[in-house]
């Protein structure tokens, strides 16, 4: 008569549909999942306890949340008595002890005849995440937007035991990351083109909002920037697992850029023109430029195609060659 009772009251849940419902439950602590504790948190439950879990910090890199509900032996001789349950979009964040709430059903199952049962809730779509015989992965995703979540324990048959009343199972929570971290870009610009547009691409894609957070795979990535306006960028970056990369990137105007490097009694003549000091980059015009050095009696002279976006390192040595004979 017990287990009939039981089967019944499930299939009543089961029929339920996922929407709303009034649910008066006993909370018993509350988990919060954040990157400060990947490990995670647990509380215990009675037979009718209940426990809220939050997302903390660093939720944008949590793939899903895994659950360990872990049962005392004597659970073994009591199968189909209890079942679990769990609710999203709580119309309020229960206080301990006894409280009336609204939630939708997202699982209701037996507990099984088991004294470790594994849960996962997935909170993003690509989860990867899949149900097993040793894991039950919920059918839908639950974002971060439906939490908080309170995971319950229940009754499903009349007549409970002394001892299943006073039996205790330990409710056992941690954030299940992604393979991702994040990447975060500002940008300085120079102050006489600010303003000015420019085109943004990392791995070869487009970005349109180049300045929001964008989750990206572990490891390395390429970002290109293009424009009319500032010179162009060609660089690569480190994306490390839940962890955000602050990228400062310094637009430059794209005038080119002449840098001499000559010993202190040479003479530099820049298109005929005397470079008054060779320490300072000087800009130039794109396109064909000669570059001349004097050094007492000695003269060389250098012609430079000089193109736009361009820094050019012009430099004068001397070499000494010393060879030995017989």
């Amino acid at each position: 008569m017990k287990i009939r009772c039981g089967i019944f009251t499930f299939l009543f849940f089961l029929s339920m549909q996922a929407q709303a419902e009034p649910l008066r439950v006993l909370v018993a602590g509350s988990l919060e999942l954040s990157l400060d504790m990947p490990a995670g948190a647990s509380v215990p439950l009675g037979y009718n306890g209940s426990a809220v879990l939050l997302l903390g910090v660093g939720a944008r890199f949590f793939k899903g949340i895994e659950l360990e509900l872990s049962a005392p032996r004597a659970w073994l001789a009591n199968q189909g008595s209890l079942a679990a349950a769990a609710y999203a979009d709580l119309d309020k964040i229960p206080p301990l002890g006894i409280a009336d709430i609204n939630g939708r059903r997202i699982l209701f199952e037996p507990i099984p005849n088991k004294l470790q049962t594994f849960y996962q809730i997935p909170i993003r779509s690509g989860h990867g995440l899949r149900t097993t015989p040793y894991v039950t992965v919920l059918s839908s995703v639950i974002s971060p937007a439906s939490y908080p979540v309170l995971f319950r324990i229940l009754p499903v048959v009349k007549g409970l035991s002394d001892e299943l009343e006073n039996m205790v199972f330990q409710l056992s929570a941690k954030p299940i990351l992604g393979d991702e971290g994040a990447v975060k870009i500002s940008f300085r610009y120079p102050e006489q083109l600010h303003g000015k547009s420019f085109t943004v691409l990392i791995d070869d894609k487009v970005i349109d909002r180049p300045t929001e957070e964008r989750l990206l795979k572990e490891g390395e990535h390429h970002l290109v920037i293009l424009s009319d306006d500032y010179r162009n960028e060609n660089r690569r970056f480190l994306v490390e697992r839940a962890k955000t990369l602050d990228l400062a990137i310094e637009l430059q105007d794209p005038t080119p850029l002449i840098i001499f490097e000559a010993p202190e009694n040479a003479r530099i003549f820049l298109d005929n023109a005397p470079v008054r000091s060779s320490l300072e980059p000087i800009p130039v015009e794109p396109g064909t430029h000669e570059v001349r050095f004097l050094v007492g009696d000695y003269t060389t002279i250098q012609v430079l195609n000089v193109q736009r976006g361009k820094t050019y390192r012009v430099a004068l040595t001397v070499d000494v060659n010393v060879s030995e004979s017989e």
